[in-house]
């Protein structure tokens, strides 16, 4: 596995477990025990996303490491969203903050603070709730949200899209799922 940095701000390596979505995804029960996992060295898996990654720090990406693709698997696609907008208390939509597709399968995880001209040759950018490419960090206007980085492994490249938001990005992925992991973080203004 690609070294991915050294751990930042005194925070160890976290461990993060992340299950294959089974029936969702077209796997047959038979292959319910597939997983791929996701880490970071920022933050374990439930745990608190250090300020650094947010609008209250630097607002760069966290490390990202992945491992254990399935067979068949020619691309992925990596999407990081807020459920709990604008309240957790009362949640209106799902905000966007990172969207990235056709990521090579030779690809095992992101550096901190990747730029798009060091993103994985091939990797196509799609927009945020911000209207831009790249990624934003979490900056909750009120009360504790959870933020997804959700892995996809597809079964096929989806092209170019342009800068495709969510949305489009999960239309072209439908029928061609293979395998998704997840990584949630949790983020409240003053952490």
């Amino acid at each position: 596995m690609k070294t991915i940095g050294k751990p930042q701000h005194g925070f160890l390596a976290a461990i993060t477990v992340v299950v294959i979505v089974a029936g969702v995804t077209g796997c047959s029960e038979e292959d319910s025990t597939m997983q791929m996992m996701m880490t970071s060295t920022a933050f374990e898996h439930e745990g608190t996303i250090p300020r650094h990654y947010t609008c209250e720090g630097d607002d760069v990406s966290p490390p990202l490491a992945w491992s254990g693709l399935p067979e068949g698997a020619r691309s992925l696609v990596l999407i990081v969203d807020d459920p709990d907008a604008p309240d957790p208390a009362n949640p209106r939509m799902t905000w966007v903050h990172w969207v990235l597709y056709d990521i090579p399968v030779t690809a095992d995880g992101l550096d901190e603070d990747v730029a798009s001209s060091a993103l994985p040759s091939g990797t196509r950018e799609g927009l945020n709730d911000w209207k831009r490419t790249g990624y934003g960090g979490p900056c909750p206007p009120i009360g504790r949200h959870r933020y997804f980085h959700k892995l996809y492994a597809l079964d096929a490249e989806l092209g170019d899209l342009g800068p495709a938001k969510k949305g489009e990005v999960e239309r072209a992925m439908k029928g061609h799922v293979l395998a998704e992991g997840v990584l949630m973080g949790t983020y409240q203004k003053g952490d």
